[in-house]
């Protein structure tokens, strides 16, 4: 189709609707509108004119506006109701003014997230949460709605008991576990109890390092390689070593068995403990899950696990997997009463466990895991054949592998795109510069996103790579 240019004052404003290009119309004004929407020059709540007033302006056939508004609703860009006309759906504010300098100006704040670690808010399960929470208050015991436990309540604690021996292979009573407010609060109360220093993987979390830090213990780097941490390198010195055994964040590989077995050797052999943050064991697409550490060595291994990652961040819920002689200084660090984690939130997600609810989520979240890596890994082979995705296909994130050089101006380069991601060297450890293999890469977290927005994501992430 030969190439056109039309336009339309919407609602009568001094808001422009320029279409023009080469190809399908309906397309053509679908990008407009898209672009309008993202421009804030369409705020959330305008109500755009009649698919056939619309039409009439710009010359169009009636179905070509008709099919582009039903798309657009599709997507999540509009939203229309019966008696009340097609609106712009409610969605994040503009980022960008509504009339734009001549010059490139770089977005405000993000209009797409590829930061790891978060799932996407709007897959929360709504309505079995909500019948898990009225069954659970309906049959609470009186006791639940006084002074709490700061062990946690011990219906929580029988659930995640059986749970995480069936799916995590983890060895453990009730009595052995005790309830958090997700990974960060069990490693402050870890870091009180055991001291320092620690061991840490050359790649990890940066909050993590830090808040042992501020707790006055020290983290060293343990090299990390194909096969996960590099257990060899842990001395009698070490009170303790931090892994990520089942996808070692944020490199992706699982730590190999003979490694696992001879981190839980070092901690029975020197007195040590390794404490397995389990941040999303449950998240493995090529196979089943591999076990935890933990199953190994119960009394030399301490696993952390949350929910943050397979429901919310928002429900502040963790649990950490003790050996006995832990339990009661754990405790005692806790604290006399439950200060962190509502009972309530507790005892609706041991009914979330028990009813099976909490299974039949994951599975559904592991399905849409899954499919959004394979988009990810496609649109790279597609746009960026040049560039790979590493690690297992497991997890939240994935990390692209670049070439030497060049990650902190791809970084650059997808800020300018309106995308927020981050590069793998904001995961070293500040004492493995030199140690660390070096290598430049992105960590794309891909759960965050709308699954309307998920696409347009990509795009600006592949407009951002270097060319091959």
């Amino acid at each position: 189709m030969d190439s056109w240019v039309n336009s339309a004052e919407v609602l009568g404003s001094d808001l422009p609707l320029e279409l023009a290009g080469t190809g399908n119309r309906r397309a053509v004004l679908m990008g407009a509108l898209r672009e309008a929407v993202r421009s804030g020059r369409l705020a959330p709540g305008t109500r755009l004119p009649p698919y056939r007033s619309l039409a009439a302006d710009l010359g169009l056939a009636r179905n070509t506006v008709a099919d582009a508004y039903a798309e657009l609703v599709a997507e999540g860009w509009l939203a229309a109701r019966q008696g009340s006309g097609t609106r712009v759906a409610e969605r994040a504010a503009p980022v960008t003014p509504a009339h734009r300098p001549r010059t490139p100006e770089r977005p405000s704040r993000p209009v797409h997230d590829l930061v790891q670690g978060q799932p996407d808010p709007s897959a929360f399960p709504r309505t079995a949460w909500l019948a898990s929470a009225r069954r659970a208050l309906a049959a609470a015991p009186n006791d639940a709605f006084g002074p709490g436990d700061p062990h946690g309540r011990p219906e929580l604690r029988r659930a995640l008991a059986g749970y995480l021996a069936r799916v995590r292979g983890v060895r453990a009573s009730p009595e052995r576990i005790v309830l958090c407010s997700g990974a960060a609060h069990g490693l402050r109360l870890l870091a009180e109890v055991v001291g320092g220093p620690w061991a840490a993987e050359a790649y990890g979390l940066p909050f993590h390092r830090g808040l042992l830090a501020s707790h006055g213990v020290g983290t060293r780097p343990v090299g990390v390689d194909g096969d996960g941490a590099r257990v060899g390198e842990l001395t009698r010195r070490d009170r303790a070593v931090l892994l990520t055994p089942a996808h070692q964040f944020p490199t992706g590989g699982p730590l190999h068995p003979a490694r696992r077995a001879a981190a839980a050797d070092w901690a029975r052999s020197t007195g040590g403990l390794v404490v397995e943050d389990d941040y999303d064991g449950e998240f493995r697409y090529d196979r089943q899950p591999v076990g935890a550490v933990q199953g190994l060595d119960p009394e030399h291994v301490v696993l952390l696990g949350s929910v943050s990652k397979s429901l919310s961040p928002a429900l502040r819920l963790g649990w950490m997997v003790l050996p006995e002689r832990l339990v009661t200084p754990v405790v005692a660090a806790k604290g006399e009463r439950e200060q962190f984690s509502s009972a309530t939130d507790q005892l609706t997600l041991a009914d979330f466990v028990d009813s099976g609810a909490y299974d039949r989520h994951v599975r559904r979240m592991r399905q849409r895991h899954r499919r959004r890596r394979d988009q990810l890994v496609a649109a790279l082979e597609r746009r960026a054949p040049h560039v790979r995705v590493t690690g297992i296909a497991a997890g939240l994130h994935a990390v692209v592998e670049l070439p030497p050089g060049t990650e902190r101006s791809v970084v650059r380069a997808a800020a300018w795109q309106g995308l927020a991601v981050e590069g793998l060297a904001d995961y070293r450890h500040p004492g493995a510069e030199r140690a660390a293999d070096g290598r430049d890469g992105l960590v794309v977290g891909y759960a965050t996103p709308a699954e309307h927005a998920y696409p347009e994501a990509l795009e600006a992430l592949c407009r951002a790579l270097p060319p091959g």
